[in-house]
């Protein structure tokens, strides 16, 4: 069944300390705040949107993120629920692109457009192979 335009997927998460800013302090001794990071709701976003493809992917293959285009506006406490809510909007050539939005208690905390690609699974992992050390 192909995925049809308009579909849409969303899920909560509640915020813990390791998915803050601050949480990412040890990598550059940088100090961060203890308020959720932008890192990590696109990554929620990501994986609503993933969640969308699973029925396009073929045995040995998944999807990955290639495009990633979003406006973070506002801050999420530890202990408040983030929602994610991905959109199929349609097709840019081999890529399927999706309106992506992050919603906490207060309203919208970031929206934009994510683009995903559906690729064998041994292919991408021989290639990070090839790039590693």
């Amino acid at each position: 069944m192909a995925l049809e335009t308009g579909t849409s997927w969303k899920f909560r998460h509640v915020v813990t300390e390791a998915d803050t800013a601050a949480a990412l302090n040890h990598i550059t001794g940088d100090q961060f705040p203890a308020v959720f990071a932008t890192t990590r709701c696109i990554a929620m976003l990501e994986l609503a949107s993933g969640r969308l493809l699973k029925a396009e992917c073929k045995p040995g293959q998944l999807s990955v993120g290639v495009v990633v285009n979003v406006t973070h506006t506002a801050a999420t406490p530890v202990g408040a629920w983030v929602e994610a809510e991905s959109t199929f909007t349609g097709r840019d050539g081999k890529l399927y692109v999706f309106e992506v939005v992050a919603r906490d208690p207060g309203g919208e905390v970031m929206r934009g457009v994510h683009k995903r690609a559906v690729i064998d699974e041994l292919r991408l992992l021989e290639g990070a192979r090839k790039r590693g050390a």
